[in-house]
């Protein structure tokens, strides 16, 4: 018993003395740790936007617009319900591959490697970026769909959908300036000294923007 006493008085002690002390706690850098606490506020911020978009459908009293029939595209003659839709979700899904690679090569000290899949990341973002902005040009000048309502049913329908996949496409276009501003300075050594840990912390950020377009694709375009 006392031996187990002596055991867990020192491991406290231990504990005391680690986070009195003038060192790091944990074994995470600070870069990564602001941007976990970043990343779980914008967490947050995007489970709001989704629920009140869930309140308000639901809470509906017209007619909520068909989003696999609002989002489709005619190939040839043919109706193709989200397709445009289905590739921009390739399209991210494939820049998270991409993303960790770039990843896996930074902390082998391929620069060279790095920068090009940083760069492909970046390329595919912009091209969801570009999807992006074509689905809303199409909304409104060819389906009238405004904020304040629209001509095919609920009028949160517009409020909800401008929104959040704006406010999604705001995060893309940034974690695009980022990554590329990254890259760069992994072209010319600019983190041989630093280390690599800030082509991680990028990754984070770009794989959680991808993780909730999964969200918004599920909660948005699916139901």
């Amino acid at each position: 018993m006392n031996t187990d006493a002596g055991a867990q008085s020192t491991g406290i002690k231990s504990l005391v003395e680690d986070w009195s002390a003038d060192k790091q706690t944990f074994n995470i850098s600070w870069g990564k740790l602001m941007m976990w606490i970043f990343l779980l506020s914008d967490t947050f911020i995007f489970s709001i936007f989704l629920l009140s978009y869930m309140s308000a459908r639901m809470a509906a009293t017209t007619v909520w617009p068909p989003t696999s029939e609002v989002f489709a595209l005619t190939i040839y003659g043919t109706h193709v319900p989200l397709l445009l839709i289905a590739i921009m979700t390739f399209i991210l899904i494939t820049s998270s591959g991409t993303m960790a690679m770039a990843v896996n090569y930074a902390y082998r000290g391929d620069r060279k490697k790095t920068f090009i899949l940083m760069t492909i990341t970046a390329l595919l973002g912009l091209s969801f970026v570009g999807m992006q902005a074509f689905e809303w040009t199409k909304l409104i000048m060819e389906e009238g769909v405004r904020p304040w309502g629209n001509p095919m049913g609920s009028a949160q329908f517009g409020a909800t959908f401008f929104m959040i996949t704006g406010f999604h496409g705001l995060h893309v276009t940034g974690g695009v300036i980022y990554l590329m501003i990254v890259a760069n300075r992994v072209r010319y050594g600019y983190y041989e000294k630093r280390g690599y840990d800030i082509v991680e912390i990028a990754g984070l950020y770009w794989h959680f923007v991808d993780l909730v377009w999964v969200f918004i694709f599920a909660f948005f375009y699916l139901w």
